[in-house]
């Protein structure tokens, strides 16, 4: 009986290795092979950080969103700007374009925190091309109050699409005269939650 209890004891254990290693397997191949675009927009640069920060990981196509008229470096006339686009539904015009999107297969897309929404320009590129049945990874800065809307407006404007769990993280305060923070110890620990979460998600062992 003892040996019967030992023999089903390592027969559940080889079971749960055996699970273990196909869910490693799917993980693999999720992102074995696939084109990867990592598209962000950043006024402080602490978003650009984030997009290097996966890019290391998964690298990929990384593309910074440009306007065709930037927004005023003055932080009080940007937010005025943002919120008068907001109240009046305004997208404004991008100048970033690609050849296709039909490219890829995996398009990360990061954004500050601007009002606790979305910025409007990230919504000018969501609503500028067709991701239906891309997968769609968002990933976000902020003053400290979170994401808001924004990985929320992501699903909205992608409801063709597969929106995978964002990531989001504590940026600069530019109210406050706190602008770039990714260095340093930040660097190092918003690095290994990049990475984390990359695993979380399985597009990384």
């Amino acid at each position: 009986m003892k040996a019967l209890h030992q023999y089903l004891f390592m027969l559940l254990i080889s079971l749960c290795l055996a699970s273990g290693c196909a869910k490693a397997q799917d993980a693999e191949k999720s992102a074995k092979g696939k084109k990867i675009l990592i598209v962000y927009l950043t006024r402080t640069k602490n978003t650009l950080a984030v997009a290097q920060m996966i890019h290391t990981q998964v690298g990929g196509m990384l593309i910074g969103i440009e306007l065709v008229t930037p927004y005023p470096e003055n932080y009080g006339q940007h937010v005025a700007q943002v919120v008068k686009e907001n109240n009046d539904n305004y997208l404004p015009t991008i100048k970033t374009k690609l050849d296709s999107i039909s490219n890829y297969d995996f398009i990360f897309v990061g954004f500050p925190t601007w009002g606790m929404k979305i910025p409007p320009p990230m919504k000018s590129f969501l609503k500028q091309y067709n991701f239906g049945g891309k997968t769609i990874i968002p990933f976000n800065t902020n003053a400290g109050y979170g994401v808001g809307s924004g990985f929320e407006t992501v699903k909205q404007l992608c409801p063709n699409s597969t929106v995978l769990e964002g990531y989001s993280t504590a940026g600069g305060i530019e109210r406050d005269g706190v602008l770039f923070v990714m260095q340093g110890d930040k660097e190092k620990k918003t690095a290994d939650e990049v990475k984390s979460w990359l695993q979380k998600i399985k597009l990384i062992k």
